[in-house]
């Protein structure tokens, strides 16, 4: 098995068939988890913003056996390695990372799990690689985030501005909690979150310190994105996607979030998936319902794999997935 996977290290393996992972990058490595037959049919998990590979710990044992999930921590997430000083983070920068553990995993085809901003990545790799993608499902997430233009310019200068800012160096240290401490920060900072869900989400999210613990992820990540798209670029993107397609939308999830022209750009990106004739199902719950009740989604998720990948003839390509 390891010869087939052109760097990946694995670290451990629990009796329930879960494995680690650490795949090298540039700067460091990518981490993330394993579920399922090394012969599965292969599915790419992707977590949102702030969160990491352990958002799909509640929903993966609940879907199909017979695919192989991979789940990472985005680069600045979990217990990924932070990007080089003086780097953005972007869009375009996670697909590259997610081109990066393909290339790994050596998958010439597979399916995509995304929730949040690992929707909006999801719908861009769909984009640029169409011919790798079999099927994709959107958690709470459009699949794109599209900007207004007279505001492209202005995000980009107050990134910028962001970056040098923290670049400049200070006397402030890393914070550090009790573990209970971090449990209360990250349960304020995200409302939508169980406390269940949030001590999952711990379980990568920290890093053990002289005198407690502290947050793994690199504190980058919550400054302003720089490389925006308009509207019209998110549906030309929209447009190249060829594998069928899943939105499970929250009734109290993202789309409450929006407001004014935000509101009525996913409104229209979201009308047209339905003009693609791709599955959009709106559920009663918040943004982190596929981790703070999965049985609601699971169903959904695990119906769209049987139709639209597993009962499918595997496509050319995927015969070295077997090898995994």
């Amino acid at each position: 098995m390891l010869r087939a996977l052109k760097g990946v290290r694995h670290l451990h393996v629990s009796a329930i068939k879960q494995t680690e992972l650490a795949i090298p990058v540039p700067w460091g490595q990518l981490r993330g988890r394993a579920w399922g037959p090394d012969h599965g049919r292969p599915v790419l998990c992707l977590h949102g913003w702030s969160d990491n590979c352990g958002t799909f710990n509640a929903l993966i044992p609940l879907l199909p056996k017979e695919c192989r999930y991979v789940a990472v921590d985005l680069s600045g997430h979990g217990l990924s390695s932070h990007r080089p000083p003086g780097v953005f983070y972007s869009p375009p920068a996670y697909v590259m990372d997610i081109r990066r553990v393909i290339d790994a995993l050596q998958w010439s085809r597979f399916s995509i799990i995304g929730h949040s901003m690992g929707g909006n990545i999801a719908g861009m790799f769909s984009s640029l690689y169409p011919e790798m993608v079999d099927a994709v499902v959107l958690l709470d997430s459009c699949g794109f985030y599209p900007t207004d233009q007279n505001n492209i310019f202005k995000a980009m200068r107050q990134g910028m501005d962001e970056q040098l800012q923290f670049e400049k160096p200070t006397e402030e240290k890393k914070k550090i909690y009790t573990y209970e401490g971090a449990v209360e920060r990250l349960s304020a900072a995200n409302s939508t979150l169980s406390e269940q869900s949030v001590r999952i989400l711990l379980e990568r999210g920290l890093v053990q310190v002289e005198g407690g613990v502290a947050f793994t992820r690199d504190f980058r990540i919550n400054l302003k994105n720089i490389i925006r798209i308009s509207l019209e670029q998110s549906l030309q993107l929209q447009s190249r996607i060829k594998a069928p397609m899943l939105l499970v939308l929250a009734e109290d999830g993202l789309e409450k979030s929006f407001v004014g022209e935000d509101k009525n750009f996913f409104s229209i990106i979201i009308q047209a998936y339905k003009d693609r004739e791709d599955k959009v199902v709106e559920i009663p719950g918040d943004h982190h319902i596929h981790l703070n009740n999965p049985a609601v989604v699971a169903p959904l998720v695990s119906d769209f794999l049987m139709t639209k990948v597993l009962t499918q003839p595997a496509r050319r390509g995927n015969e070295q997935t077997s090898k995994m």
